[in-house]
């Protein structure tokens, strides 16, 4: 379990096809602290530590997990949102999240306010009913508030400290982002379908 704040900005280091796609991500993390087996969450999906260095740990990224987010579109130098798992008695800052991405939100808009950047995005409509105004979704591991719902398009305003601490101040129009639910809103649905 993860609660979508960014604790770190790793560096996707080199990427290896053998069998599954493996990858090295560079971290400032203390990986004295980090042990072979343990979960990160990389841009959202949570991942299993297979190899650690001193500032890296690599992670091995199956084909169904490529084929449901966007990690088969990494390249060398790219930097990507990290989080380590919850520890019991860690503090919730954000809301809770498992780290299975959905599916997969496309920019469709940026624009800015003030200091604040507000960006819009489209989710796959079988998704769309789960995202509400004001509630929560993680986008690439970033816990967020939908600030409005249009349809499957829905938007988030971003503040200064959220682009600086994260990816997101180096989006774009067109990028595919990794899209979790909210894990309320998923079970709030599936009561009202057997009502």
């Amino acid at each position: 379990m993860f609660t979508g704040i960014v604790t770190d900005m790793g560096e996707v280091r080199s990427l290896t096809q053998a069998g599954d796609l493996t990858a090295r991500i560079g971290t400032s993390y203390d990986t004295s602290g980090i042990d072979i087996g343990a979960s990160i969450a990389c841009d959202g999906v949570c991942l299993t530590v297979v190899d650690l260095g001193e500032d890296w740990f690599d992670v091995q990224i199956s084909a169904e997990t490529l084929s449901k987010s966007n990690l088969g579109t990494w390249t060398e130098g790219k930097r990507i949102n990290l989080e380590r798992a919850l520890k019991v008695g860690d503090e919730l800052g954000g809301h809770i999240v498992s780290g299975h991405v959905d599916g997969l939100a496309e920019i469709v808009a940026i624009s800015d306010e003030g200091d604040s950047t507000r960006v819009q995005f489209r989710a796959p409509d079988d998704l769309a009913k789960f995202i509400a105004p004001k509630g929560s979704v993680a986008l690439n591991g970033t816990s967020l508030t939908v600030n409005e719902v249009q349809g499957a398009v829905f938007g988030i305003n971003f503040i200064p400290h959220t682009k600086d601490a994260t990816t997101w101040g180096g989006v774009a129009v067109g990028d595919r982002i990794n899209l979790e639910i909210d894990t309320m809103a998923r079970y709030v649905a599936r009561l009202a379908e057997m009502s």
